[in-house]
């Protein structure tokens, strides 16, 4: 864990590395660019920030030794590429297909795995089953991208964070601004709308004189007229498909405003109406209750209604939340709703939240998932050792050094859980020589510092941040090594000179 003071004394403490190198002041260049590349790989796969660092920085460590006895940094470099490619075509074969009959097994191994480093091992599994149903709830029929946007994580400073839960549907921040108005109702019609429902005056440059007090009295009603019948209209909907026999109930959910007057009219006739709500939750509600947003109240038919199976009113403190439960199993709009109570436990939360969506996502897209534990590192060191005795020249320096560099993340592992480094890598690597004449992985176990089948234990990572990592670090780390000197760039004749 790490804790970030900030200028005014605001304190955070994480151990996601993407929150850490976004927020760290990092002065040194060499620093910064190494940071950039692991939140860049952080952007683009979700995961393998902290990985990242860790392989660069001892990629470079590894070739300090061998610079310092005089080898030119060109050659190591060549030796790094070499490497890369021949990790990433050993990285090909390393990839275990997701079966399709356990593919919700093996996401849920994948979404625990992320979340295992940033949330307590008691609550992995619930968030990692909320995660899991959020991203299968929202994939496409037609194959296309997962879109990630449609799962709306909310927050509320409330209970515990055991409470946190996955919505199949929406949850808007407001309530209805009539407390006549029904707080909770099953077998919904909803409406979403975009109409004015306020009473607005005649917008005309010119002037109305009245000789009589009653024309300006008729004036007033005229404008208000054309309010009070587009409720009317709701109602009219609203009573057409709701009736005693069947049990139905409305919801108007608007985007623009509802006056005081025409919510008194819907509270008369038992609907619950809503202003104000953001767009976006506009957009969320018609993919997830199905309907059709209108901007008209005018000819209107069954069609256009969404149905929800549930919509409930609560109050938490002085903040209102509505909840609209979907009538479809499968909703294609969810919210994931946070719970924790306090702000560092909430913060938390989200960034574990969204380490585990993008991890599932990457996991179902590619459709594959690499053994963990340490597995893939350990196998590809033991690889590129032997690949690089078939390497001509002093080529095979860079690719011993980028083999040993890889080594970095058990012995990280083996380190943070409290374990014998060298004793726990090595126990790794004989175990790793044995199963993988059987063609099985072997990974490290971090309570007891002995071996475990990652496969069989639920431990897997992204074949996608795997690709990565090994991608981005040899030619950050190539790139490093040939510059040979620092300079500060600034505009020439800058000062007046």
């Amino acid at each position: 864990m790490k804790m970030l003071v900030s200028g005014a004394g605001l304190i955070k403490i994480t151990k996601d590395g993407n929150t850490l190198l976004g927020e760290m002041q990092i002065q040194h260049p060499t620093a910064s660019l190494i940071a950039r590349t692991a939140t860049a790989t952080d952007d683009t796969t979700g995961d393998g920030s902290t990985s990242t660092v860790l392989v660069i920085g001892e990629l470079l460590r590894q070739c300090e030794r061998w610079i310092q006895d005089g080898l030119h940094p060109r050659i190591l470099t060549e030796g790094f590429h070499i490497a890369k490619q021949e990790a990433l075509r050993f990285l090909e074969t390393c990839k275990i297909p997701i079966p399709a009959d356990s593919k919700l097994e093996y996401l849920t191994s994948v979404a625990r795995t992320a979340l295992a480093t940033k949330v307590g091992a008691g609550f992995k599994d619930q968030l990692a089953q909320a995660v899991v149903d959020s991203v299968t709830a929202i994939i496409p029929e037609d194959g296309s991208p997962i879109d990630l946007h449609m799962v709306e994580v909310m927050h509320m400073r409330h209970r515990l964070n055991t409470d946190t839960k996955c919505i199949n549907g929406i949850v808007l921040d407001h309530g209805g601004r009539n407390d006549g108005m029904p707080k909770y109702l099953e077998n919904v019609y909803l409406l979403t709308c975009n109409v004015s429902l306020e009473y607005e005056k005649s917008e005309l440059t010119a002037g109305f004189y009245y000789k009589d007090p009653s024309k300006k009295a008729e004036m007033a009603a005229a404008e208000r007229k054309s309010t009070d019948e587009r409720c009317r209209h709701i109602i009219e909907l609203k009573n057409q498909v709701c009736t005693k026999e069947n049990g139905c109930t409305f919801v108007v959910i608007n985007q623009k405003g509802i006056d005081p007057i025409a919510l008194e009219m819907l509270s008369r006739e038992g609907i619950l109406a809503l202003r104000r709500a953001k767009r976006r939750n506009m957009e969320r509600l018609v993919l997830a209750c199905g309907g059709e947003a209108i901007n008209s109240t005018e000819n209107m038919s069954v069609d256009i209604l969404g149905r929800a199976s549930r919509v409930t009113e609560e109050q938490i403190g002085d903040d209102k939340y509505t909840y609209v439960e979907s009538t479809q199993k499968v909703a294609k709009s969810v919210t994931l709703l946070i719970k924790g109570p306090d702000e560092h436990t909430i913060n938390q939360i989200k960034d574990a939240i969204r380490d585990g969506l993008r991890a599932v996502k990457n996991a179902y897209e590619d459709n594959c998932v690499i053994a963990g534990a340490g597995a893939l590192e350990v196998a590809c060191n033991s690889h590129l050792m032997q690949f690089a005795d078939t390497v001509v020249g002093k080529q095979k320096i860079g690719v011993r050094a980028f083999a040993e560099g890889l080594l970095v993340i058990p012995k990280t592992l083996a380190e943070n859980s409290g374990l014998d480094v060298q004793e726990a890598l090595i126990t790794l690597q004989e175990a790793n020589t044995e199963a993988r004449k059987n063609g099985k992985w072997a990974g490290m176990n971090l309570f007891d510092g002995k071996t475990i089948d990652p496969v069989a234990a639920g431990i897997f990572d992204n074949f996608a941040v795997k690709k990565s990592l090994l991608e981005s670090c040899g030619i950050i780390a190539a790139q490093l090594l040939l510059v040979d000197e620092i300079m500060k760039a600034g505009r020439r004749g800058a000062g007046g000179n």
